[in-house]
């Protein structure tokens, strides 16, 4: 009779033990349940880069949009050569080449996240950097030969859109 006593309180000892483990992950379920229900799931941050000015009075929001201006910049002083030492403005990008720091290399029109854009005419040109994606990180932008350099976040950049930048070479 002992050793029946002993089988069953090691069986009731495993009966309770495995009663309780249901009953804990049982509350574990329902606790979970109610709290999803209670807060719905956060939806993924997708967090934008805090970008750094590169000096004091630098427009670029992006490390894209320096990029970009900077290729802006370097046709603009290369085309402000050309002129002055041809008495008229490039053609296309590939004259350029050797003017100033303009290098083979930049005729590509394909810049990183944006695509050159350029016409020139023996008195003026028109250079604009369309990114391949279009907002507040990637605004289009637009040169001509007055200096100016025009941006916009919503459409593609035209001499109507802010200007951002202002040079007299």
């Amino acid at each position: 009779m002992k050793e029946l006593l002993i089988f069953s309180r090691t069986t009731l000892n495993r009966f309770f033990l495995t009663a309780g483990t249901l009953a804990l992950i049982a509350f574990a379920q329902i606790a979970l349940a109610q709290q999803t229900e209670a807060a719905p799931a956060a939806l993924p941050q997708t967090s934008v880069p805090t970008y750094t000015p590169k000096y004091h009075s630098d427009p670029a929001r992006s490390d894209s949009e320096f990029a970009a201006l900077a290729y802006m910049r370097v046709v603009m002083r290369a085309e402000k050569g050309f002129n002055k030492q041809y008495g008229h403005y490039a053609t296309s990008l590939s004259q350029l080449v050797h003017s100033g720091t303009f290098t083979q290399r930049m005729v590509n029109p394909e810049r990183g996240d944006y695509t050159v854009g350029y016409k020139g005419k023996n008195d003026s040109y028109v250079l604009t950097m369309t990114p391949k994606l279009l907002d507040a990180q990637h605004r289009s932008f637009y040169a001509e030969d007055d200096g100016k350099i025009h941006a916009d976040e919503s459409k593609a950049a035209d001499a109507d859109s802010t200007v951002i930048e202002t040079h007299r070479w």
